[in-house]
């Protein structure tokens, strides 16, 4: 089997794996599963080495799910809050050194991405607090993102179509970017 569907199957049974253990109030209720979206025929016509970076990506991200949450953290030995963990895991693994603070993220040169045209690595937005933008994540397909969510909790991966989070939705970014 060549390497790239070796790890395509890893990730996908890893997900499996991370989402059945999450858990929190956000979550779906029923036996309902998110649809697997993307770009569809697009995908097919997006650069080798953006598939390649988002993979890494969501390997680093996916690794930390159950990482503690802890405000100001930036690695996994102290914690993450949600942009130490942005942070972190886009200079582990894409070599980008983004801005530290979600303020400040939401106003990174990128372009912006359509909610349903969403892709494995995009920076996805929220407004938990009030005002512009509180909290974010990492979009890493089947409709789900992995956050540091608050404090007592862990990183952890849920579905970006729950009606919590379809509610604080503001935006998405897609920061990787082929050549």
């Amino acid at each position: 089997m060549p390497v790239k569907s070796t790890k395509t199957a890893v990730l996908l049974a890893l997900a499996a794996l991370l989402s059945a253990c999450a858990s929190g109030p956000e979550r779906a209720r029923g036996g309902d599963t998110p649809e697997v979206t993307g770009l569809g025929e697009d995908d097919a016509a997006l650069p080798g080495n953006l598939k390649a970076a988002a993979n890494d990506v969501l390997f680093q991200a996916i690794g930390l799910v159950g990482t503690p949450y802890r405000y100001g953290g930036n690695s996994p030995e102290t914690g993450f809050d949600c942009s130490g963990l942005i942070n972190y895991v886009f200079l582990q693994s894409a070599g980008l050194k983004l801005p530290r603070t979600t303020a400040a993220l939401i106003d990174i040169d990128a372009p912006r991405v359509d909610r349903d045209r969403l892709y494995p690595g995009d920076l996805v937005y929220f407004n938990t607090l009030g005002g512009r933008v509180s909290h974010i994540g990492i979009y890493v397909g089947e409709r789900r993102f992995v956050h540091a969510p608050s404090s007592g909790g862990t990183v952890r991966m849920d579905n970006i179509d729950t009606p919590y989070w379809q509610k604080h939705y503001v935006d998405a970014k897609r920061v990787l970017l082929g050549d």
